[in-house]
């Protein structure tokens, strides 16, 4: 065993490299389907006052996010340092934003949080606990956006008003039976490869839905800044949420194109003109992509360098 640990080291420190380097190509892909010069006319011709709005809100946004990673602490019961637990939320959700869930919400979690000794169990009560958070949030405000037809789709499109009517009552009807479930259920816990997932309470649930559902509307209001406020608040976050669940579907790595196709379809036509929109999701991109993902990767090499020492304080409290 003891043979083997220098080899390990070696092939740890081999991944990380590759890793990263596999992090630079995507951006270089990424940067090559967008024209910056546009960008940079876009953002110098920019309100000022807007772009600080939209950048104050990105940073908000991300602070929401990293109260998902609170609440896992709450839920768990570990004794993680509150700002370590926020660092790892927010390095994992600049991963996870570009890079997929894959990567930046459960191989990042697993990687950073047992960096800092956290067991293997109780990260997948973690990561399960942030991932159904966020859509329990997608879940309501879609449920309410959808069923009250704000959301005005093409006659051509792929599906119809009253399906998305239909699709935004199905999704209250599982928003209730989730807060159904954590007030009433006997049964409380569900094993799923050998991990134990417990319900939590209906105010833990109420609190899940209403802070993902402040991240949503953040983002919604982002975009909506960035558009000059020239189409209405609830049909550009209705155009997001229906963006998102077809950038999972497609599954493309930071819903390249998928964004971009979707407010244009839906936005054709209306107030704001194809510039207009285009611009606005260059610089939305810029805002909560890329400019979050490059001080992530700075974040994470700082963690990762000072991860040990961090580590054996954590033991010390963990050990208590």
């Amino acid at each position: 065993m003891s043979h083997s640990h220098p080899r390990w080291r070696l092939a740890k420190r081999i991944l990380t490299g590759l890793f990263f380097i596999a992090v630079a190509v995507l951006l270089v892909i990424y940067a090559q389907k967008v024209d910056w010069q546009d960008v940079w006319e876009v953002i110098r011709h920019y309100n000022r006052t807007v772009l600080l709005s939209a950048a104050a809100l990105v940073v908000l946004s991300y602070l929401i996010y990293g109260c998902y990673d609170l609440l896992g602490r709450a839920y768990c019961g570990h004794k993680l340092a509150k700002r370590q637990v926020m660092l790892v939320s927010f390095i994992c959700y600049a991963f996870n934003l570009t890079l997929s869930t894959w990567v930046g919400g459960i191989g990042m979690r697993y990687r950073l949080y047992s960096r800092l000794g956290l067991p293997g169990a109780t990260i997948t009560r973690i990561f399960s606990l942030s991932i159904t958070t966020n859509w329990l949030g997608y879940i309501l405000l879609g449920g309410v956006i959808f069923s009250a037809g704000v959301v005005d789709l093409p006659a051509h499109w792929y599906i119809s008003d009253g399906t998305l009517r239909i699709t935004g009552a199905v999704l209250l009807l599982i928003s209730a039976i989730y807060l159904w479930a954590c007030a009433f259920a006997r049964r409380r816990h569900l094993t799923i490869k050998g991990q134990k997932l417990v319900l939590p309470s209906w105010r833990f649930a109420i609190l899940q839905m209403l802070i993902s559902s402040l991240n949503w509307l953040a983002m919604g209001a982002i975009i909506w800044l960035l558009l000059g406020q020239k189409v209405d608040y609830f049909f550009v976050l209705g155009v997001l949420l229906v963006s998102s669940i077809a950038g999972v579907i497609v599954h493309i790595p930071a819903g390249i194109g998928v964004l971009e196709a979707v407010f244009l379809a839906l936005l054709a036509g209306g107030p704001a003109s194809q510039g207009t929109i285009i611009a606005a999701l260059l610089a939305y991109r810029m805002l909560y992509f890329f400019a979050p993902l490059a001080l992530a990767t700075v974040c994470y090499l700082l963690l990762e360098s000072r991860a040990r020492k961090l580590r054996a304080r954590n033991e010390k409290v963990l050990a208590k």
